[in-house]
């Protein structure tokens, strides 16, 4: 194939994301992101709160996502999305719109959180049933329960680590024992690993092997449905909510991804 570079690199497309100041995982949302779209990151300020519901509030105030949107205008992405599910689901479903509302004022684009792009990625599946995992405190982990069957959702189970600091170090071989002891009893359609700021990308392959049904993950559907907005898929192999063949239980697995976290 013949390269030239006369006319510089070739188009793109640009997807906006709003993330809390404590975000440490921007490269896991590029893993997700096909050629030819580039992710446009701004945090919100910093405040001197540990995770909590008061945190979640803070962080997703009008004022501070019509700012950061507005700091993201002049890059012209084609849609927004806010990267953090406690943020979103605090102030439930009426709450979620809101925040999408406001965003869409202050950008001109679509919008979209992750907490609403949860609700998405489980009307895809036709998931009625979910398991959650959590990094949060029992508090914060209440306001997920509380928000998903908001939505008509049943949580078949559940389980949190109570964390309040560093989620972003937490290990896969930790997130992998808390989704085998929520999806415990096997009745979930979908389990979903929440919290933008937990590492999940190579964990899911392998534990929809093992569970048998879709695992979904906060990074992952906020940029799965992001992308939506453009026309254009996320990229995850084996991943079944953005490979239908992965839906086939269990999916074949690359030899990499069957060792190191189990």
């Amino acid at each position: 194939m013949e390269l030239s570079f006369l006319g510089g690199p070739g188009a793109q497309r640009g997807v906006g994301v709003v993330a809390p100041f404590d975000f440490a995982l921007d490269r896991e949302l590029w893993r997700w992101v096909p050629d030819g779209v580039s992710l446009h990151l701004t945090r919100t300020p910093y405040v001197p709160v540990e995770v909590s519901l008061d945190l979640a509030r803070l962080v997703s105030e009008h004022e501070t996502l019509t700012d950061a949107v507005r700091t993201l205008i002049a890059v012209a992405p084609e849609s927004v999305a806010y990267a953090c599910t406690s943020g979103s689901f605090v102030g439930g479903i009426a709450g979620e719109r809101a925040m999408c509302a406001a965003m869409t004022r202050a950008g001109a684009v679509p919008s979209v959180t992750t907490s609403g792009a949860l609700l998405e990625a489980l009307a895809g599946l036709g998931a009625r049933r979910v398991a959650l995992v959590t990094p949060y405190t029992v508090s914060v982990t209440r306001a997920l329960e509380e928000y998903v069957a908001e939505a008509g959702v049943t949580v078949s189970g559940c389980a949190f680590m109570g964390l309040t600091r560093h989620i972003w170090r937490v290990p896969y071989r930790e997130v992998a024992d808390m989704a085998r002891r929520a999806a415990r009893g096997g009745t979930a359609d979908a389990l979903f690993i929440s919290c933008t700021n937990l590492p999940t990308y190579d964990v899911i392959p392998q534990l929809e092997a093992e569970l048998r049904i879709p695992v979904i993950s906060a990074n992952q559907v906020t940029v799965w449905a992001a992308l939506r907005r453009l026309g254009t898929r996320a990229v995850g192999p084996y991943q079944a909510l953005l490979d239908e063949t992965a839906r086939a239980w269990p999916p074949a697995l690359p030899e990499e991804q069957q060792e190191g976290w189990t």
